[in-house]
């Protein structure tokens, strides 16, 4: 008797397998960093089409095979539809994807995870948003989760302001529903920016897609 299990989760990447099928990565709460195959998600009729793309936010029902899952149905309740009409907003929310597919792993509690990503997708989808503090408050809080956050960095010569000190502070301690519910001045995201280059290069060794483009807008 085949059995099936409901996850949540968000499409983190989709690539075209065979003639109509795909391959989906999800990160899901309840499963962690999982890869599934989904059957005649290519065809024009199948119910699978729009639900396994990326940024696609539900629930997934697998049937756990001998080797892989399937995905047998997708009940989606945010496409993130933001992401496909602003480009801008896009390419911070490919950066995030990838950031989430480098990080996370299979069969590891990522609820955590999988929320911040959730929470920041929603903020660059907002046009009230500073997408370069959102990135940013995205970066340092991912190292958290991850037991990687090592404090306040030594910066030569001079010293962070107390706005950023304290917004570091904030980023590291709140909950994750509340991380983006603030603003601060340009000079506060550059010292952000500062910070989080050195983070990304101490901590994290490959280099994303997303963070080349976003560097050059």
């Amino acid at each position: 008797m085949q059995t099936t299990e409901k996850v949540t989760g968000i499409i983190l990447k989709a690539e075209p397998i065979g003639e109509y099928d795909k391959r989906v990565v999800i990160l899901t709460g309840e499963k962690g960093k999982i890869a599934a195959f989904a059957k005649g998600a290519r065809l024009k009729n199948s119910r699978l089409l729009a639900a396994t793309n990326p940024f696609c936010f539900g629930t997934f029902t697998l049937f756990h095979g001998r080797s892989s899952y399937s995905i047998t149905e997708a009940e989606i309740s945010n496409f993130f539809a933001v992401l496909r009409e602003d480009y801008e907003a896009a390419f911070y929310g490919m950066y995030f994807l990838e950031v989430m597919d480098y990080y996370t792993h299979e069969n590891i509690d990522e609820k955590k995870m999988l929320n911040l990503l959730y929470q920041s997708l929603k903020a660059v989808s907002h046009p009230s948003y500073e997408n370069q503090l959102v990135r940013y408050i995205f970066e340092i809080k991912a190292l958290v989760l991850n037991g990687e956050y090592p404090g306040v960095p030594e910066r030569a010569g001079e010293r962070w302001s107390e706005t950023c000190l304290y917004t570091l502070d904030y980023i590291a301690n709140t909950s994750i529903e509340k991380l983006y519910n603030f603003t601060v001045s340009s000079e506060v995201i550059a010292e952000l920016a500062t910070i989080c280059a050195v983070f990304r290069h101490r901590f994290i060794d490959k280099a994303f897609k997303g963070q080349e483009i976003l560097d050059s807008l």
